[in-house]
């Protein structure tokens, strides 16, 4: 127990929970911890923890609520203690998408086709009430890459037309966003939980969505699909981007944006990921960035995404691009 948050032994005894078994899960890039729980009559629930002042669960508990009265599969609260950063949850079990495919690979349409129609039924809701994905949000994301990656790399490069790049690419995408839809901002194999095989259409279950916004439907298509810790396919990509697109009755500009908010959202993740290397010493996360650069690179090919293209030419040697964004040290 010495290794355990303070004030779990309250929280649990206040909660009902005093008796069960905590068994800690392995934690990502956050200050969040996770803990497993199991009574002797078998019955389970999942802790997190989101420690003041560098996580609140308050968000994740505003979403959560929003998805289930949207009849989304978000798991049920059981207790809270917010200001001290304690939420017990549903325990959806242990088949993460990314794991089980492990185990499945011949299972892989069927999971994929399951996360495509969740995200369908996802954008039948009216947008939930959250922040919007504005311009200045995106411009703050994008602006990661020059302030991360391009220092990293020692490169001197051009900030102010690397920002003005971005506004002429995403511009034109800003107003098909209205009135948008609710993005969970981190849609991908790890984020989702199966609860039955995908083959037999069984539901899934959704977390990590404390940062939910308002935005384009394409943004959480290509979080799924161009998965950073993850090798999707072209083929499985381009199938799944074709269904989503058929179920959803998408407009003739949705290819576009899908490949500008694919760019965008790859070069924030190479930014965050060099951050967590450089600032947080965490380097597991360099494994990732040639997946996601070479995606990147795939959306940049994309007529959209000239501007930005041509600031790739103009400031990132040619060296780096073809090695996937190159060696950090």
């Amino acid at each position: 127990m010495n290794d355990l948050p303070n004030g779990i032994v309250e929280f649990l005894a206040n909660a009902g929970w005093a008796d069960a078994n905590i068994d800690p899960i392995p934690g990502d890039a956050s200050f969040r911890r996770y803990f497993r729980l199991r009574k002797a009559d078998g019955s389970g629930a999942m802790l997190m923890h989101a420690p003041p002042p560098h996580e609140d669960p308050k968000p994740f508990l505003h979403v959560a609520q929003w998805l289930s009265d949207q009849k989304m599969r978000a798991p049920e609260i059981y207790s809270t203690d917010a200001p001290q950063g304690w939420v017990l949850t549903e325990d959806f079990g242990n088949d993460r998408m990314r794991d089980w495919l492990d185990d499945h690979p011949d299972r892989e349409t069927a999971a994929y086709e399951g996360a495509i129609d969740a995200l369908v039924e996802l954008h039948k809701r009216p947008a939930g009430p959250f922040p919007a994905y504005d311009m200045a949000t995106y411009s703050r994301e994008t602006a990661l890459l020059t302030e991360w990656y391009a220092p990293a790399q020692k490169l001197d490069v051009d900030i102010a037309g690397y920002a003005a790049a971005w506004e002429a690419a995403l511009a034109p995408m800003i107003a098909r966003q209205e009135p948008g839809v609710t993005v969970l901002r981190d849609y991908h194999a790890e984020n989702i939980m199966l609860l039955g095989d995908p083959a037999d259409r069984a539901p899934q279950g959704l977390i990590d969505f404390q940062d939910a916004l308002v935005g384009h439907p394409a943004y959480d298509l290509v979080s799924l699909l161009q998965d950073a810790r993850r090798d999707v396919s072209a083929q499985l990509e381009a199938a799944m981007l074709a269904r989503y697109i058929d179920c959803a009755d998408a407009d003739a500009d949705f290819e576009a944006d899908y490949a500008r908010l694919g760019a965008q959202r790859n070069a924030k993740i190479v930014g965050i990921f060099t951050r967590l290397y450089k600032r947080d010493g965490k380097p597991r996360y360099l494994e990732m960035i040639p997946r996601v650069w070479t995606a990147m690179e795939r959306d940049l090919a994309h007529p959209a995404l000239e501007p930005v293209a041509q600031w790739f030419d103009d400031n990132i040697p040619p060296q780096l691009r073809e090695s996937g964004g190159g060696t950090i040290v």
